[in-house]
């Protein structure tokens, strides 16, 4: 095999790896060791690379070594979820940096971009762990300065970092002991084993484990790009058209003339076989009845211009009517009567998300730019999300700043301690005070077997309580659950338990649960809603 690759090699073996972690990711998210469901690792890792992917295949051909990096650093920090697609985000922003330094692609510049990589992903967790992503990075970054110092021709040191990164996670399990304890190695570490191993495979044609599947996308041409055109809205023409055409025979030149005839902003670039076609036309099927006829088509999006500009009209005049305020707040929440709670106690953005999918840094930037104040606070709400957050206060525009919730009863007491009249950095200290007050209980059902905070089993369908992140109460129905989560966290020390019922909990089921806590604790003040988010039938807290 050769030992010279192209920037297009590299851009097809970065799709090769996103595709390959994207069809692995079960298989991932089944080594996460905490039997809840959750955004997990996989998910969490290749929703994070997929949108990298999206951001090269926006790029123009020919697009600088700069802007390739550019787009794959905006793209990975935008698209992160979770804890693990945070983490990835900085390794591959790492990779990148080290790169920028190094003028070709070779043993040397890869040891330096590892190593950077390391650096980097190290700097952005304050407590590493070891027996994690953290360790397989550094791992991997140690067998590349090795292959370096040992001079290896490049695709012996491309084999041999893949092998030391797999030995990495096979170490996992030696180094932190709640993964022996369930006998599996770290998801993350295994999730990033697989992109290096998929974009090594992609780039040298090594056979991967994922066989003919990742040959198909070895061999695919990556998708023409085409600059996004915010022409829209004032065009004499109704319908946008935008795809993506296969041809061997299409005369681009003799395209754009019938385009023309059709309507305006006409474009076709790319070249045989791969073109992509934009239009603005009132006769969107004479448009794609001419490129039927000259090869195939996919990846059509047509959309109505009037529609799009009206709706973005009215969203601008409601924009505009919002009261500015000096202080804003964003929370995260699954459910809509937890977001009725959130918004009554005055939150201005509610951003769908939580356990069941955890949205990524672009998600909450987009909802901190929407809110009219000087200032925005975010509650995450989950402790997986609390990374993405703190990386979109980073990136912000406009001062914002994270309280650490990890849980939708976490925030609504924050919120109630907040001054309205007080400044950004002393509403972050006083909202964060109150967390310190605030004992979280959540049921659901176990989705796999393992063991609980004291060793004891958990088979899947157990119903399981958890305080305050540990699994404190194994049970066969919710009432049980409950009930122990209570008399573990010792409620009659408590004033106030605020309790939310989960979508699939009925009314009668929960009036009657809170009829039964309020006869066995009489001095709790009891304050039931429904929350109705997904999974979880019962979320509650105490104070």
């Amino acid at each position: 095999m050769a030992e010279t690759y192209t920037t297009n090699d590299i851009l097809n073996a970065i799709a090769a790896a996103s595709k390959a972690l994207g069809e692995r990711k079960d298989e991932v998210n089944r080594l996460n060791v905490f039997p809840v469901p959750d955004g997990d690792t996989g998910t969490n890792m290749s929703l994070t690379v997929k949108m990298v992917v999206d951001n090269l295949a926006a790029l123009p051909i020919g697009a600088s070594g700069a802007d390739i990096r550019r787009a794959i650093t905006t793209g990975a920090l935008m698209g992160a979820r979770g804890n693990s697609g945070v983490i990835t985000s900085q390794i591959l922003r790492g990779l990148c940096e080290g790169a920028a330094e190094c003028e070709a692609f070779d043993v040397p510049s890869i040891d330096h971009a590892f190593d950077t990589a390391s650096t980097t992903a190290f700097q952005a967790v304050r407590k590493p762990v070891e027996g994690t992503i953290l360790t397989v990075l550094k791992d991997t970054a140690a067998a590349a300065h090795r292959a370096n110092k040992k001079k290896m021709p490049l695709e012996e040191a491309l084999s041999f970092i893949v092998s030391e990164a797999y030995a990495s996670v096979q170490r996992t399990p030696d180094l932190l002991a709640v993964l022996k304890e369930n006998n599996v190695v770290d998801a993350g570490g295994f999730g990033l084993a697989i992109l290096i191993d998929s974009f090594v495979a992609a780039l040298t044609g090594r056979e991967a484990p994922l066989g003919d599947e990742l040959a198909i996308a070895r061999s695919a041409e990556p998708k023409v790009a085409i600059e996004q055109i915010n022409d829209w809205e004032g065009s004499a023409y109704r319908y946008c058209n935008e795809f993506l055409v296969d041809s061997d025979t299409l005369d681009k030149n003799e395209a754009l003339d019938f385009l023309a005839t059709m309507g305006d902003c006409e474009l076709c670039v790319g070249d045989n076989p791969k073109f992509k076609v934009h239009v603005h036309s009132n006769h969107p099927d004479q448009v794609l009845a001419y490129f039927l006829e000259r090869g195939q088509i996919f990846e059509v999006f047509i959309h109505n211009m009037q529609l799009q500009a009206a709706d973005r009209t009215a969203k601008l005049a409601e924009e505009q009517q919002r009261e500015h305020k000096p202080l804003g707040f964003v929370a995260v929440a699954a459910g809509a009567g937890n977001a009725r709670i959130l918004e009554s106690l005055g939150v201005d953005y509610v951003v769908s998300g939580g356990q069941t999918m955890n949205p990524s840094t672009k998600d909450l930037l987009d909802a901190v730019n929407s809110v009219n104040a000087d200032a925005v606070i975010v509650l995450p709400n989950n402790k997986n999300i609390i990374m993405a957050a703190q990386s979109c206060a980073e990136v912000s525009n406009i001062p914002c700043e994270v309280v650490p919730t990890t849980s939708v009863p976490q925030a609504f007491s924050a919120l109630i301690a907040c001054n309205p009249t007080g400044g950004l950095e002393e509403n972050v200290r006083v909202m964060t005070d109150a967390l310190a007050d605030v004992r979280t209980g959540e049921v659901t059902t176990a989705i796999k077997d393992a063991k609980d905070a004291h060793g004891n089993p958990i088979k899947a369908g157990d119903v399981i309580g958890i305080a305050d992140g540990s699994i404190e109460a194994v049970a066969q129905t919710v009432d049980d659950a409950v009930e122990a989560l209570l008399e573990h966290l010792e409620a009659d020390e408590y004033d106030t338990l605020t309790i939310l019922a989960g979508d699939e909990m009925t009314d009668d089921a929960f009036n009657a649960l809170v009829e039964s806590i309020e006869s066995t604790y009489d001095d709790l003040e009891v304050d039931a809603h429904r929350g109705d988010q997904p999974l979880y039938p019962i979320v509650f807290s105490l104070e």
